[in-house]
């Protein structure tokens, strides 16, 4: 197996609201809110849903590179309700092994409202449910040794059972690649991500804004000098500045796909990763995967939802 992705496993619920809905239920736009379950109930009772996918920033990501032809699996907690069946089918539809094994929990399966502005930005209110309760008994040792490559989602990475899960995945695996995730996320997690980047990834995907908030960075260029020190492989996403990558001493550099149709951004750094994944375990240079990563990522805003079709 080429890859395996470790992460939340969310069914993303998408649907359209205007800035007021956003300002009015004081949400922060373009991030990701942790909710609990009657807060979740509350927000979707005002809302029409446009559609309804087994969503995940990892597990995009992975679906994503099984649709480029390769091939991947993933672990993530779901119950044995009828998200969790949900989820698991759209996985196997996508032909991705699911290493894991439902079964009734307490906690229902996790579910992200994505809320699109008219602007194509997209605001997450996420219910974790039992996705967040992933723990060490939940990895498939041998799925991870058999793996070229394991990537991981900072959304899941939480002290107690979720940081024992990551521990021992990453002790099995032969290479590791993690996602920042989201700022706030970052901003919870700071001294653990970076610990978690100086020690233990081989690779960082992150936007600009997680990267900066992580290393405490005014600009750019203190990124590309933490980056050259650390010896490993970070990648950076910058919006329509493009996208630009760290390895040893060298920095190369992507630009942005100009006159995009734009309709949301939900999944841009899911398929990026995804795009730029695929080239590096198809032995590609560093500049054709950003430049897979950024056709990947241009596909995607424009389209509704973190999957392709």
């Amino acid at each position: 197996m080429k890859i395996l992705g470790i992460g939340n496993a969310i069914v993303d619920v998408i649907c359209k609201v205007d800035e007021s809905f956003i300002k009015q239920n004081s949400l922060t736009k373009s991030t990701m809110k942790l909710v609990n379950e009657d807060e979740f109930k509350k927000l979707l009772s005002n809302l029409n849903i446009e559609e309804t996918i087994s969503g995940g920033s990892v597990a995009n990501s992975i679906v994503s590179l099984s649709q480029l032809g390769n091939k991947v699996g993933f672990i993530g907690k779901v119950s044995d309700d009828e998200l969790g069946k949900k989820y698991e089918d759209g996985l196997k539809r996508e032909n991705v092994d699911y290493f894991y094994s439902k079964k009734k929990e307490l906690i229902p399966t996790g579910t992200c409202l994505i809320l699109i502005t008219p602007d194509s930005e997209r605001t997450m209110v996420t219910f974790l449910g039992t996705a967040g309760k992933i723990n060490e008994k939940d990895i498939d040792i041998n799925a991870v040794k058999q793996s070229e490559l394991l990537f991981l989602e900072g959304y899941l990475w939480d002290e107690g059972e979720p940081r024992k899960a990551f521990d021992k995945a990453i002790k099995s695996s032969n290479k590791v690649a993690m996602s920042l995730s989201d700022l706030f996320c970052v901003e919870r997690h700071k001294n653990n991500f970076l610990e978690l980047v100086k020690n233990n990834l081989d690779i960082t995907f992150a936007n600009e804004q997680e990267i900066m908030s992580l290393i405490s960075a005014k600009k750019i260029e203190e990124v590309i000098e933490f980056s050259k020190k650390l010896k490993k492989l970070v990648v950076i996403t910058r919006g329509d500045k493009g996208a630009l990558a760290i390895e040893n001493d060298n920095v190369i550099e992507c630009e942005a796909r100009k006159n995009l149709k734009i309709v949301d951004l939900t999944g841009a750094g899911d398929l990026f990763a995804g795009g730029f994944l695929h080239g590096l375990i198809n032995r590609k240079s560093i500049k054709e995967s950003l430049e897979k990563g950024t056709e990947m990522s241009s596909k995607i805003i424009q389209n509704i939802g973190a999957r392709l079709n």
